[in-house]
This record gives C-alpha cells, structure tokens and sequence, in this order.
C-alpha cells in the first residue's frame, strides 16, 4: 500500500490512518525484517571510505553484482542518474549519508534464516571489499574518525537533511554520519495487538540499549558514555524523536499516531526521481495544497510514506514497527538484537512478562532511562531497580518466548541459541563497550584504532 497512490480527492486523515492500519495480518504470516549498518574503512589506513573512485563505495556496490543483486538509482538534476543502493528479492542494500552499509533483509519466517541471512551478506561484502583493500567494521559510533574526515554520500535526500539537521540540533549530523545500529521489525495483528506491542517495545527499548551498548570511543578516546550512538539521539531533532508520551495514554491507536506525524515538520517531497527541499513545512498545509514549493499539490499516499520515514523515535510505526535502540556490533549481536525481540513479541506469555516489567514505569522513569543509559548502560536504574537485573529478566523472558515459538533448525536446535551472548552480557554486566575500555586501557595501551583489527568482519 505504500506505493498507492491517493485519487483525485484530497486525503485525509482516515486515509493516513488507514495506511498504518493496512499493515495488520494473521499471525500465521508475521515475518521479522532484520537491518544492520555497518562502517565501511580503507584496510591501509584505517581511513572513511569516499563514494567515488576505484576502490570506492560505487565501486563497492558494483562488485556486489556478481551475487546477483542489481543497482537502485537515484535521478540528479542534470538528467543522470546515480548509484546508491541494491536489491536482490525483498532485500536491499542501502547507502547511508557517511557511507554506511546498510542491509534491509527480506521479512523472514525464523530467526535461523535471519542469521543465514546475515551470515550471506557479510562473506558477499567482504568478499568484493577484500579485493578492494576494503574492510567492515560494526559498532555504534566511529571509534575514529571526525565529522569532517566522513565523505558525503551524494543521495538528494540527505543533502535536505544535512542542511536542515543543525537548525534543530547539536548532534544531528553525527547521527547521519558517525553512527551504526542493529534493527528488528516486526508486525501486528490489530491495533490493539499495535499498541500492546508499541508499549511494551518503546519501554524496553532504553534496556536494550544498554545490552547493546557498543560505542565507548570518539575520534579515539573513551568518551565518557558506553553508547555514544544513543547519546547522540538526545540532541537530534526534538520534534521526530524521543520517548513517546502519548503511546502510554489512554486511547492511543492508529490515529494517534498519525496525528503525531502531521504534526512532524517535513524534509522532502519526491517528484520526477527529484528531491524538492521542503523542510520545516507542514504535511497538514501540503494536505491543503498550501506548500510554497508545490503550490497547489496535495500529496499522495507515497508522500505520506516517506514522510512516516523521516520520523525517528525509539520505535517506529510504518505498516510494521521497527525496534530502533541497539548499537551496531559483532554477528552475534546482529543475530541477537531480532531474537531477542521476537521473543519478547511474538509470544503471548511473554509479551505479558515483559509488560509486567514496565508497566509501572511513569513516562519521567522513561525519559530517565533515556538520559542516563547511555551513559551507564546497564548500571543505570529504572523506577529503583537496576538495569542490569531487569535485562537478566528480560533476556529469561525471551528465551522462554522462542522456546514456545519451536521453531527448529534441522529440527534440533531451537531459536534461543541466539541469545547466549545476552545472557552472558546480563549475567555479569559486562557490556562490548566495556570489553572494549578495558582492551584500550589495557593491550591497546590507549590506541582505539585497533579496534579495526580485533573486530572487523
């Protein structure tokens, strides 16, 4: 439904409604989407990596065609046309605004395909950057590298954002070019399965966070937070992002929702392949015909589309609801972050386990939990209990949860496997950023960049 377009008829609110509402299906077809990102550096010198040249990220995307997956291309201006993505079935290979590479899987039926998924993509990538003296490296934050070391990616989109991005925020731009994460999503059966989801996965999501906790290092030195990612989320945009009060309040659905997004200043509207600036103007004005830029155009329901995409709480409504808080890491981490997830979603049991464990929580906990996490990671408190004891729980909880889904592979081994390593990060509170502090003050003798040679891809 995405790609519908609305008729002659101006849209209007049910019709936005509708368009999240369209997302619902039996729960015999939900399917878990999993997204990773990863920075992409030059083997020699440990340096970012350009979109231009023969060694560089077009380059890149164009070797990844021998394993069959074909370029997406973007308009230019000057009737060109330019590389920035791939796609090979329901999966994509994305670029993001410092030259990230992202993988958009395909929604998938178990967790074991998600990790195969996975597993594929990584020996593809490194098998074309191997050639190109390139390497992969996922954590949360640029262990490295400086902002203005970071080559832009040349996409119409985020050149609008990365103007607009300072007018309304410090770290806006380190977002765009100095971060990774892990990402899961997930679908509903209803609204009210929506919201119970939405509720229970926007509370929690704090405490993932901290489990995930990732990126200990800025331009080569500890920083003072864990995840320097999740810092950099407090000072973005204020307006598209943050713990969603209004999700908790009594009536909260589809419409809600939508109302919160109209209300969302705008980035763009795509025309003819071409991104038209619109930032800062309202959708509801667009919805009248009254953009400066488009006088007289409405939107269709594509234009609302992107506009949902362009909206970056914690946890995301699309037709889908996408889990946001988890800093990039190893491939047990990326096969972890959608299990652990699926587990605590996709089991009656133990959605209404991990509910019980937040439902107390008043939005001021929420927004607590946001500031200090990243920060403390698991050594913060939420409502007077440690972080740390109500991730040992939730971890339980989601294993309990993948064991009921029975979901085999080879018919012996069941999904949970994949949350060993949180169990183990829970059990002794030891988070991968505070592995990473103790090899910088220890082997490493303070020399952050070899972190590239312990843990590339």
């Amino acid at each position: 439904m995405a790609d519908t377009l609305s008729d002659d008829r101006p849209l209007t609110l049910a019709d936005l409604t509708g368009w999240f509402a369209a997302g619902a299906k039996p729960t015999s077809e939900f399917r878990v989407g999993a997204e990773h990102e990863k920075f992409v550096f030059r083997t020699d010198d440990l340096s970012p990596v350009a979109y231009e040249g023969p060694s560089g990220i077009h380059a890149l995307m164009e070797g990844m065609t021998r394993f069959g997956w074909a370029g997406t291309y973007e308009a230019r201006a000057d009737g060109g046309e330019t590389l920035i993505g791939m796609s090979r079935g329901m999966a994509n290979i994305s670029l993001e605004p410092g030259g990230q590479f992202e993988l958009s899987g395909a929604p998938l039926a178990t967790m074991h395909d998600i990790c195969e998924e996975t597993g594929q993509h990584l020996e593809e990538v490194k098998t074309v950057a191997g050639e190109l003296g390139l390497g992969f490296l996922g954590l949360g934050f640029t262990p490295l590298w400086r902002r203005d070391e970071i080559p832009v990616m040349p996409k119409g989109r985020y050149k609008i954002m990365r103007e607009y991005m300072p007018k309304v925020g410090g770290k806006g731009l380190d977002m765009m070019f100095r971060t990774c994460t892990v990402q899961a999503n997930l679908d509903f059966e209803s609204e009210a399965d929506m919201v119970a989801k939405f509720r229970v996965s926007l509370a929690l999501q704090p405490i993932v966070t901290a489990l995930f906790a990732n990126s200990p290092f800025v331009e080569g030195r500890p920083s003072g937070f864990l995840t320097a990612r999740a810092d950099v989320w407090t000072d973005t945009d204020p307006d598209r992002t943050g713990m969603l009060g209004f999700v908790f309040g009594d009536g909260f659905g589809f419409e809600t929702y939508a109302r919160y997004a109209l209300r969302v200043p705008m980035y763009f509207v795509k025309r003819n392949g071409l991104y038209i600036d619109v930032s800062g103007r309202s959708f509801a004005d667009f919805m009248e015909g009254r953009l400066p830029e488009l006088p007289g155009e409405r939107p269709t329901l594509k234009d609302w589309a992107d506009h949902t995409s362009t909206i970056f709480p914690e946890v995301r409504l699309k037709q889908y609801l996408e889990m946001r808080g988890a800093d990039g890491g190893s491939v047990s981490q990326l096969c972890a972050l959608p299990a652990l997830w699926t587990g605590l979603l996709y089991d009656p049991a133990a959605q209404a386990a991990a509910w019980d464990l937040c439902k107390h929580w008043t939005q001021e906990d929420r927004i607590a939990l946001i500031r200090d996490v990243p920060r403390l990671a698991l050594g913060a408190q939420a409502a007077g209990r440690g972080v740390r004891d109500i991730a040992r729980d939730l971890v339980a909880i989601a294993s309990e949860g993948l064991k009921r889904r029975n979901r085999l592979s080879g018919g012996l081994v069941d999904e949970a496997g994949y949350l060993s390593g949180l169990h183990e990060v829970a059990d002794t509170g030891v988070t991968a950023a505070e592995r990473l502090l103790e090899l910088y003050h220890g082997p490493w003798k303070g020399d952050a960049g070899r972190v590239f040679e312990a843990f590339a891809y």
